[in-house]
This record gives C-alpha cells, structure tokens and sequence, in this order.
C-alpha cells in the first residue's frame, strides 16, 4: 500500500519486502560509493544518482511505469519522488526510511 506523507507518496521497507520482485523499477539515487558501501542495495536496483544523472534518465523513462525511489534515509529519494511526479510521472513512490530502515527490517 502507498501512503501518501506530504504530498509524496511513500511505501515501507516492509511492504517492499513482502513484495519482491515486483513489476516495477527500483531506482536508488545515493552515490555510488553508497551504492556499493556499507548499506548495500536492493537486489535488481539501478543505481541512477540523484542530480543530473537521474533528470538525464527521467527524460527517457516510461511516464507510465511504476518507479520506487531509493536513498540512505529517504530524504533524497523523496525529492526525486517529487521531481518525477512534476515530470509527469504517474506512479511513482519513496522508500520510506531508506537503506537504513530496510537494514533495521
């Protein structure tokens, strides 16, 4: 399930969990010395680093395909859920809490 939490949509560590794989694109925006660093990353994620890396994917991307954003705490995936949603995109969702609260769950 989405929460919606200050106008971004959100979905949780746990929620995510329960459903992989899923049918939509797993987008982490941390560098990628984060990335490849201490807290890992999602199996079938594609790094696309916050910035003009991800602008530069966006204007490429499928505006139709369902696209959670990832980063270490959520706070960075929340402005690319942000950017996307104002790129017309129409399904797309913050990790809530990020690599950090996926590690906790």
């Amino acid at each position: 399930p989405i929460h919606i939490i200050d106008g971004i949509p959100h979905v949780t560590c746990s929620d995510l969990k329960k459903n992989l794989p899923l049918n939509c694109s797993l987008i982490d925006v941390r560098t990628p010395e984060e990335y490849t660093g201490e807290l890992g990353n999602i199996s079938n994620s594609q790094l696309v680093t916050l910035g003009q890396e991800l602008v530069d994917f966006l204007q490429d991307a499928d505006r139709k395909q369902d696209i959670i954003f990832i980063c270490r705490s959520g706070a960075r995936s929340a402005q690319a859920t942000a950017y996307a949603m104002k790129e017309g995109f129409e399904s797309v969702a913050n990790l809530k809490g990020g690599m950090l609260e996926w590690a906790k769950t």
